[in-house]
């Protein structure tokens, strides 16, 4: 039943953990998003996929078609919260120029290699209801801190100096990225990122992915995601789903098929891919008890998941009733036993009063979080609105200078007919005067 619980946790893209460490292996794969926990310290972890993405050519150069192989290494080496990864892609490339006619020719190399680090930052900390016996209303009613998202941040770095010519975006490049995840029941989490890339490039993009994972037994979860990239020149799109399979603690396969779409082109992405972790982790201390025993944090035991609305309220009203186990001491001392037995009590960890100092903390942080959001998403609204305002200006201009031409325009047009007219009378004028003269020079010879 314990191992059945612990590889319950984790399963593929997104998996809810309460510690950087988790005893089964935490992959992103197969969505594109982060989650913001890191693997833990002494864990190696690879997450590779062969893929094969298609797509109608689109005006001048683009990518229509590639095949490759995606590595994504992820360990943490100084803290448990900080981890430090590894993305890379190579891949054979159909690199097409459509214009009258289409050619195109295949290349292969690197199309990505990037160094980064991520952070986690806060973690917020849920109620368990399974301590609420007063109320089974209560017990089972949702949680709205559940809304509150366990934040992380990361940063890096683009090297594309040795990339393939229509990868390279301009050599060294940054990158920052926000990481949130929100565990909204013990089966269904979703994590949303946005990410700042290539800045400082002519490649600079924002983008953002939002993925949602349901786990459906102990072994096979899926996913939806949903990804926008926002570039200088273009807008791309991608939808897509797939399922992930946990055939041990170290090892997890997973699949995936998106839909792409890109200059209103529509194209196919598919990926099959492996995780596998080199689990070297261990844990710098172990507390335990007077008597000997280790002190674990109570855990919310969820048994009678798979039976029936009767069985799990049957269940429910058994523990209600159900005796605490108690100090049992043997006293039936006789002559041929000397003994006196007694068994060692366990010990769980009660709550603290850091934990009270951490809900002061965490309403100011709610706090400060919802004030950055607010000037960021104002910051952006003004943005927008000078991007207007720039937009008017210029269509204005434009206008301004079409009117200055067609009236320059008719101005010497008038003048051409002016001048045409005046060019007209001074022919007739001269007309005029050989006339004249020709009579006169009629009357003298007569």
């Amino acid at each position: 039943m314990i191992k059945k619980l612990l590889t319950f946790f984790v399963f593929c893209s997104i998996i809810t953990v309460n510690a950087q460490y988790t005893p089964v292996i935490n992959s992103n794969r197969p969505g594109f998003s982060e989650s913001p926990y890191s693997v833990g310290t002494g864990v190696y972890q690879f997450e590779s996929s062969i893929f094969y993405r298609k797509i109608n050519a689109t005006p001048t150069f683009s990518n229509p078609e590639a095949l490759g192989l995606n590595l994504f290494f992820r360990t943490s080496l100084i803290a448990e919260k900080l981890e430090l990864n590894l993305n890379t892609s190579l891949q054979r490339d159909k690199i097409a120029f459509k214009n009258i006619f289409e050619s195109s020719y295949n290349k292969t190399g690197l199309s990505q290699f990037s160094l980064g680090a991520k952070y986690l930052i806060y973690a917020p900390k849920y109620d368990d209801k399974s301590k609420e016996i007063r109320s089974w209303k209560a017990r089972h009613s949702f949680d709205w801190k559940r809304w509150i998202p366990h934040v992380g941040i990361s940063a890096g770095i683009n090297i594309g100096s040795f990339l393939t010519d229509f990868h390279e975006r301009g050599g060294f490049s940054p990158k920052v990225g926000l990481l949130l995840q929100n565990e909204f029941s013990d089966k269904l989490n979703v994590v949303t990122n946005l990410h700042y890339d290539f800045i400082g490039t002519d490649f600079s993009q924002f983008s953002y992915i939002v993925t949602g994972t349901y786990n459906f037994n102990d072994y096979w979860s899926g996913f939806a995601e949903m990804q926008g990239i926002f570039e200088k020149y273009e807008k791309k799109t991608n939808i897509g789903a797939g399922a992930a399979y946990l055939f041990n603690e170290n090892l997890q396969f997973n699949a995936s098929v998106r839909g792409n779409l890109q200059q209103d082109e529509i194209g196919i992405y598919t990926s099959l891919g492996v995780s596998y972790r080199i689990n070297r982790h261990q844990d710098k201390f172990v507390e335990i008890d007077e008597f000997g025993n280790k002190i674990e944090n109570e855990k919310q035991v969820k048994y009678d998941e798979d039976r029936g609305f009767f069985g799990r309220m049957f269940s429910k009203v058994k523990k209600l009733f159900s005796k605490k186990r108690e100090q049992k001491v043997d006293l039936d001392i006789s002559p041929d036993s000397e003994e006196l037995s007694q068994e060692k009590p366990r010990r769980e960890r009660q709550e603290s009063l850091v934990d009270v100092i951490a809900k002061e903390d965490k309403k100011l942080k709610k706090k400060a979080t919802k004030e950055e959001k607010k000037a960021a998403k104002k910051a952006q609204k003004n943005a927008e609105k000078e991007a207007k305002r720039k937009e008017k200006e210029r269509l204005k201009l434009e206008k301004d200078i079409k009117k200055e031409e067609e009236k320059e325009a008719k101005r010497k047009e008038k003048e051409r007919l002016k001048l045409e007219k005046e060019i007209k009378k001074l022919e007739e004028d001269i007309k005029k005067e050989e006339q004249k003269e020709k009579e006169d020079q009629e009357k003298d010879d007569n």
